[in-house]
């Protein structure tokens, strides 16, 4: 009781993207029709992969979670960034905050693993597609989306504890459009050394890792396919993995982009657009990339309304 009674600060203040009143309605109606484009393409993902019983496959079971977190993660940061966008007054409460910040690193964490689990969902459909249903049972697939949730609630549960420890008792103003834990910490009246490098490490090992796991399965997955003898075959073989590659390429790209290069070589500005390209634009563009090269997708509506008017 005696640190939360020295913490002094009971709300923030959200500095946003700019300044202009001008730019800032042109930000809105983008963030706007973004969001909404958003929650319908990964919504409508969802219930076509629940209402198609020849969805229920494990491909399409990742994706729904996919498209579960996306929705999630979009949710958590633009609507108060778009309330923001309208109002002059750009508070927001300690408590808020800091659930937004622990929110978006479950969710974040959460996806990086899932994007690893769905490489080697891809692995095995590829290089050992004969016993395909006998790996990728019920069983292993709810295993590997329970792992991807667990640890991401393991980082943004020490988040909290590392966190909790800081004292605010001066400013109040992030220079950032959500609350985001380096801004968050910067604005810290008491030592943070010790909490930079546990959330550092933390975030390192999960960023890394998923990644380090997800290239070594596409490696495999590469030279699988470059065995193939046929071009058919290796068109065939590759259009299975192409969206999701796509996908795991523009997601890591983003977050290495942002979090992983030294700091006298990106401006805010440079940290704020890749930041929304992360957390706005990539959710609308997952359902997106995953539906391009996929016909079952493509033919699901079209037959779910056909059995709808013609029962």
């Amino acid at each position: 009781m005696g640190r939360r009674n020295s913490t002094h600060v009971s709300d923030f203040i959200l500095m946003g993207l700019t300044d202009s009143e001008e730019i800032q309605l042109v930000l809105f109606t983008l963030f706007l029709l973004i969001y909404l484009i958003t929650v319908l393409l990964n919504a409508g993902m969802m219930l076509i992969i629940h209402l198609d019983l020849q969805l229920h496959t494990p491909m399409y079971f990742f994706l729904s979670h996919l498209s579960f977190l996306d929705l999630s993660y979009s949710t958590v940061i633009t609507p108060k960034t778009l309330q923001n966008l309208l109002t002059s007054t750009k508070y927001i409460s300690y408590l808020n905050c800091f659930t937004q910040m622990n929110c978006f690193i479950f969710l974040g964490a959460t996806e990086c693993f899932l994007l690893s689990s769905m490489a080697y969902d891809r692995y095995v459909a590829i290089c050992n597609p004969l016993h395909y249903p006998v790996v990728m049972s019920t069983r292993r697939c709810c295993s590997l989306v329970f792992g991807s949730y667990f640890i991401g609630f393991m980082d943004s549960f020490v988040n909290v504890l590392c966190m909790s420890r800081l004292d605010f008792c001066d400013s109040n103003i992030i220079h950032h459009f959500f609350c985001e834990t380096p801004p968050i910490l910067a604005l810290s009246c008491t030592d943070t050394f010790s909490t930079e490098m546990v959330i550092f490490v933390l975030a390192g090992f999960t960023l890394l890792s998923s990644l380090f796991l997800t290239t070594i399965t596409y490696i495999a997955i590469i030279s699988a396919i470059l065995k193939i003898q046929s071009a058919a075959g290796r068109q065939k073989a590759f259009s299975t993995c192409a969206s999701h590659l796509m996908g795991v390429t523009i997601f890591y790209g983003s977050l290495i982009f942002t979090y992983l290069q030294p700091d006298n070589t990106s401006s805010l500005t440079q940290t704020q657009v890749a930041t929304v390209f992360y957390t706005t634009v990539i959710p609308m563009l997952n359902p997106r990339i995953c539906s391009v090269r996929n016909k079952d997708i493509k033919n699901t509506l079209p037959r779910l309304i056909h059995r709808k008017l013609f029962p």
